[in-house]
């Protein structure tokens, strides 16, 4: 895998697999190529955005269908992975989108321990969100202004 940052400065700028999801969600190079090697242990993968308590605002990545999704659940996008077969569905419960709408949201990987539940963490890094907020452009194309 590439060089894993150590920063959790989630304003840190990081570039961005191109075509790694919608507008609202997108992979870092290194957590793409991260999961390539989790999906080929533990099979078609999902995330999940966990609303604070254990870890924060962690990602948590799960096998597909580990994690239920409910009616109260927003599904930011689907993440395409080169290598794999399947996206990788984004999703966080709508009262945390309620705080995140207008951000863009950027799904790195660094370095520590991170969630028992994430499916990285015996991999010894840990997956974080980067953010920024939307241009009034983009605000517009995601049809929220």
């Amino acid at each position: 895998m590439d060089a894993v940052s150590t920063s959790t400065d989630v304003t840190d700028q990081v570039p961005e697999v191109p075509g790694s999801g919608t507008g609202r969600v997108a992979l870092s190079p290194q957590a793409s190529e991260l999961l390539v090697t989790l999906t080929d242990i533990h099979g078609p993968l999902m995330f999940h955005q966990s609303g604070g308590c254990c870890d924060g605002s962690a990602p948590m990545c799960y096998p597909d269908g580990d994690f239920k999704i409910g009616g109260q659940d927003v599904h930011l996008g689907d993440l395409t992975v080169e290598g794999l077969e399947k996206p990788i569905g984004f999703y966080m419960s709508a009262s945390q989108f309620e705080y995140w709408k207008h951000t863009h949201l950027t799904v790195d990987v660094v370095k520590g321990r991170g969630s028992g539940f994430s499916v990285e963490a015996p991999e010894g890094v840990r997956f974080i969100i980067r953010s920024r907020l939307f241009t009034d452009d983009e605000m517009r194309e995601l049809g929220d202004l």
